[in-house]
């Protein structure tokens, strides 16, 4: 009996298994990781984040974060969050986590939100106070306040410290992509892509 097919499946199957393992944060030998720039233990303020305060709506859309890099008590712990404030039409434009899915749980107004999957079909609902909505890992959502005269407000809760952020329209028109690729892969034309460009920088 040839067992090199059943052992190279084996061998495939913990690859893959190892490979889902490690796609989260890393988990860490203590409680916490203490901050590196000083040899004096931390108190209860290195555990305390005051940044998600706001005291008025501003007149954008606005993200509040407490992440690893304004929080470093959140290095290690797998988790951050963040407090989104739109004023009446406003959007949260298309972007993505390529770190974590994120949780958001709307405490003022409605939202629109979104995300795409990887074969292109857009799951979107229309949230209400109290509603709480799942973005996936890695997938391209967006939401959108379209009330005229009402702000909302929603806080998100991520499953890694770092969850990053790509936005689509800043990555794609506010770098220095060739604007010929983009006009071919846009099917427009050059003229339209600087006045995307000019419109995203102004």
């Amino acid at each position: 009996m040839d067992l090199l097919p059943s052992i190279l499946f084996f061998l495939a199957v913990t690859l893959v298994t190892l490979q889902v393992a490690l796609a989260g944060d890393a988990d860490i030998l203590s409680d916490f990781i203490p901050p590196s720039n000083t040899t004096v233990p931390p108190d209860g303020s290195f555990f305390t984040y005051t940044g998600l305060r706001a005291d008025t709506m501003p007149p954008d859309f606005k993200v509040f974060k407490a992440s690893m890099a304004e929080f470093p008590a959140l290095n290690g712990q797998s988790v951050s969050f963040a407090v989104l404030m739109y004023p009446p039409g406003t959007v949260n434009p298309p972007h993505t986590h390529p770190r974590a899915s994120e949780l958001l749980f709307l405490l003022v107004g409605s939202l629109e939100v979104g995300f795409v999957t990887t074969t292109n079909d857009l799951f979107n609902q229309t949230l209400q106070e109290g509603d709480i909505f799942v973005f996936p890992k890695g997938l391209v959502h967006f939401q959108y306040n379209r009330e005229e005269k009402a702000p909302a407000i929603a806080v998100s809760a991520f499953g890694s410290a770092s969850a990053g952020t790509v936005s689509i329209p800043i990555a794609v028109f506010n770098t220095s992509i060739y604007d010929p690729v983009l006009a071919a892969s846009f099917k427009t034309d050059v003229v339209t892509i600087k006045r995307l460009k000019y419109g995203l920088s102004h």
